[in-house]
């Protein structure tokens, strides 16, 4: 279906994810960009009733702005498969093996792209002992935007917190030194490479705060670094067979040169805010966020 026939779009936005307020704000700038480009745009907060809610609203396709759980994790996907209503974005595979850390670095591992070591591990075990000799990772299986990750630094005696409210399950990586690099891909396309830059580390506050980080883009790294970004994020992207616009982080131990890149994870939905990175990179390849936005819209799809 070509954008002349998809006038009037449902934005998706809110939800019910610990990502909600992200949701919120990426939503209504998505939604007020769409409309500066020539759609109708009605914002629809994505609660129980949706399935009801996009029966009454009839939209020619949906633009998903939702973050989190059952936003980005192939669940709302699924369901617009079901109606048959085209939306942007990955598709319910993608998204669900994305969303997921244990199949993504799984997936990650068979195209030959290094990831931080890791295993799943009981969430209860974490307040009997350290699951590893620290420094590592521990982070929840199915969340996103660093929700409830924790860091445990080499030295630290204090154990982390059991999470529960994550489910039983949570991954344990081996934590990488090092700098935070990203990359946007754009229908299948690297954009660049920006380097994040915080006070400690690239957590929740740090990503959607003002002043809560600093870009450096393009990224001052050697140009094989730079180069392998690239090359790697769109590797993520096809393997994973994501469509439309992902971001792909990375951590770079520079002391071990290209040995010392990995993949953390690749998000399907990635945060359209004024701190976001992927809106930011798209401008400076030239690209903004109206046009973003449109791309995003003739790109939907409900059957791959």
């Amino acid at each position: 279906m070509t954008t002349e026939k998809m006038q009037n779009i449902a934005v998706l936005y809110g939800g019910l994810s610990r990502e909600r307020e992200v949701s919120l704000v990426s939503g209504r700038m998505c939604s007020e960009a769409l409309e500066r480009a020539g759609f109708e745009a009605d914002l629809i907060d994505a609660g129980r009733d949706l399935p009801l809610e996009l029966q009454r609203n009839k939209p020619d396709a949906v633009f998903n702005a939702l973050h989190g759980r059952w936003g980005e994790d192939g669940c709302v996907q699924g369901l617009l498969e079901i109606l048959q209503i085209p939306y942007t974005h990955s598709g319910v595979c993608a998204s669900s093996v994305a969303m997921n850390k244990e199949l993504s670095k799984s997936v990650f591992a068979a195209h030959g792209l290094r990831t931080p070591k890791g295993r799943v591990i009981d969430a209860g075990e974490l307040d009997k002992q350290h699951p590893a000799p620290p420094p590592y990772v521990v982070k929840p299986i199915n969340e996103g935007s660093s929700v409830g990750v924790q860091i445990v630094r080499a030295g630290q005696s204090k154990l982390p917190r059991a999470m529960p409210e994550y489910g039983r399950w949570v991954m344990l990586e081996t934590f990488v030194p090092g700098r935070e690099l990203t990359v946007s891909v754009l229908q299948g396309r690297a954009i660049t490479v920006t380097e994040i830059v915080t006070g400690d580390w690239y957590d929740y506050s740090a990503k959607y705060d003002a002043g809560g980080s600093k870009h450096i883009l393009p990224a001052a790294i050697p140009s094989e670094i730079f180069r392998a970004c690239l090359e790697q994020a769109e590797t993520a992207h096809a393997a994973l067979g994501c469509r439309g616009l992902t971001r792909t982080d990375f951590r770079w131990d520079e002391e071990k040169g290209a040995e010392g890149l990995h993949i953390l994870e690749l998000n399907t939905q990635p945060g359209m805010t004024p701190t976001s990175l992927s809106p930011e990179q798209a401008a400076f390849a030239g690209v903004s966020f109206k046009e973003l936005c449109s791309i995003l819209v003739s790109d939907a799809s409900c059957d791959r």
